[in-house]
């Protein structure tokens, strides 16, 4: 009954890490959704600074707002969740069950080179600006690729939170049937120190009952000798 009420806890808080982790997860595609609709806007910035119908002066009131969205995105990818970074080139270990067992997430990377280059860096060091149509043109193809990366990133995300759950449910069923053999167990022996108590309690008035025919017999006997 001890083992049981030991490993009802245990699985208690491996529950509460994969909520945790779910939470996590959650936020990670939250922030996603965030670069995804940066990247839309700074696509369309691309390819509305090719038109040739425009001014410099056009393209540069351009290149200030996809400055700007470049460095939102750069900024997302230093989120943390509680102190834990958010995106990284590690996935992060989730204990899943009472005896320790872990399921390491996808990582959802916005650090490594190739994802930088798509993200953070949205145009190289020679093309800091959609200021021509030459360098709107390389910022697009850099846009493009980000936006594929994006994809990627969000469906690691979404098959993380789609594990997890399936997780949670099952811990939760896990600590209903512990729960129930716990029971089980506690209420064999209260129903036996009942039979018990049953038992001793008719033996202790059926020895009281004989104590007391026993005394009434002698007096008996002395009233029919007087």
């Amino acid at each position: 009954m001890l083992k049981l009420d030991a490993q009802l806890k245990r699985t208690g808080a491996a529950s509460a890490n994969v909520g945790n982790a779910i939470s996590f997860s959650q936020t990670q595609d939250g922030f996603l959704q965030k670069v995804q609709t940066a990247l839309e806007r700074m696509s369309e910035l691309t390819v509305l600074s090719q038109d040739v119908t425009k001014s410099n002066t056009d393209r540069s009131n351009y290149s200030v707002e996809f400055t700007q969205l470049q460095n939102y995105v750069s900024d997302i990818g230093s989120k943390d969740f509680n102190g834990v970074t958010l995106f990284t080139t590690a996935g992060n270990s989730v204990t899943i069950d009472s005896e320790g067992s872990t399921f390491s997430m996808n990582a959802v990377d916005m650090t490594s080179a190739t994802v930088t280059t798509g993200l953070a860096n949205i145009y190289n060091a020679t093309s800091t600006a959609i200021t021509t149509t030459t360098s709107a043109a390389s910022a697009l193809s850099n846009i493009t690729t980000a936006i594929q990366s994006l994809s990627d990133m969000r469906a690691k995300a979404g098959a993380n939170i789609q594990r997890l759950n399936m997780t949670e449910q099952q811990l939760s069923i896990s600590s209903e049937n512990i729960a129930a053999a716990s029971s089980r167990i506690k209420d064999v022996d209260v129903a036996q120190e009942s039979t018990n108590f049953a038992r001793y309690n008719i033996l202790v008035q059926t020895g009281t009952a004989m104590l007391a025919q026993a005394n009434v017999l002698p007096q008996s006997a002395l009233r029919l000798l007087g």
